[in-house]
């Protein structure tokens, strides 16, 4: 169920509710991600459980669901003998099943198609480091494909998320150009740097005089983090902010698991709004409970 106001209408008039990890939820209902396509290889073997974990969010209160779209890509694929063309359309089934989650749930949703980095299609730990050796131009014939793809799937935007450096940041302005739809920009960082070690305010200026850009911030990092990489989005491009960080719990990615305690407090979102955030929710290790104590805190005040 598509609303009627565009995403980007939204953001200009109040907050907006994102949803929170797909896969540790796809992993709460029972499914198998250790695996290189993680989340991307049930848009093949267990697409009904991908909307299950989107319709989990929406019963929370998300109001936009990012797609299982984050490591399916064409070359990912390759690797399992996809052919190209089943390919795309397993591009196009993950906006499909957020879509019909909402759906099914009977509440409209924003449906937001995920464009993780070149790292996460390495399943090595590098979108978390960047710096992959490619130049920006190689980064954009990466891109491209997928993007045309899932653009074709008619979402609501894309979500150019968890991108580590600004040669990418680059290349995937460059390869949205002109596709039609707006897209929302997201690093992940490390204090006030990318994972590459740039300048966090160098990073955002990228995007701040482009219109397809709706948001710009961060996700897929410490909670604490974001606070302060809220206040630099907002003063650096004058953009709504999108934050959506991890649940404070640390990726191992040698031993591929999850290290020490959740220090995500839903109740910070007060502190993200009054610094220009408008379209919040929660990255990995943040689950439907945590959403629904998000969407809570947003109830109790004004949105």
């Amino acid at each position: 169920m598509r609303p009627a106001r565009t995403l980007a209408a939204a953001l200009a008039e109040g907050v907006v509710v994102l949803d929170g990890g797909l896969s540790n939820q796809l992993e709460a209902q029972g499914c198998e991600l250790s695996d290189e396509l993680w989340s991307a290889r049930l848009l093949a073997d267990g697409p009904r459980q991908i909307e299950a974990a989107h319709a989990a969010y929406v019963r929370a209160g998300a109001q936009v669901l990012i797609t299982s779209s984050y490591q399916a890509t064409f070359e990912g694929f390759a690797r399992r003998a996809v052919p190209r063309e089943e390919a795309a359309g397993l591009l196009a089934r993950s906006v499909e099943l957020a879509r019909s989650a909402g759906e099914l749930i009977g509440r409209e949703v924003w449906v937001a198609a995920s464009v993780g980095p070149y790292g996460a299609m390495l399943a090595d730990g590098s979108e978390y480091r960047g710096r992959y050796g490619l130049s920006v131009r190689e980064l954009e014939r990466f891109h491209r494909p997928r993007i045309e793809a899932l653009v074709a799937a008619g979402p609501d935007a894309l979500a150019l998320e968890t991108v580590p450096d600004m040669d990418e940041a680059e290349a995937l302005m460059r390869a949205v150009d002109g596709c039609g739809v707006p897209v929302w920009l997201s690093y992940s960082i490390s204090g006030e740097r990318t994972r590459a070690g740039q300048d966090l305010a160098e990073a955002f200026a990228l995007a701040a005089g482009l219109d397809q850009v709706i948001a710009v911030g961060v996700n897929c990092c410490e909670p604490g983090d974001a606070d302060r990489a809220v206040e630099l989005a907002q003063s650096v491009t004058g953009k709504p902010v999108v934050v959506y960080p991890n649940s404070g719990e640390r990726w191992d990615a040698e031993k591929r698991g999850w290290r020490g305690g959740a220090t995500y407090d839903p109740g910070r979102v007060r502190d993200w709004l009054a610094a220009g955030a408008r379209l919040v929710g929660g990255c990995c290790r943040v689950g439907p409970e945590q959403i629904a104590e998000l969407t809570a805190a947003l109830e109790g005040g004004d949105r």
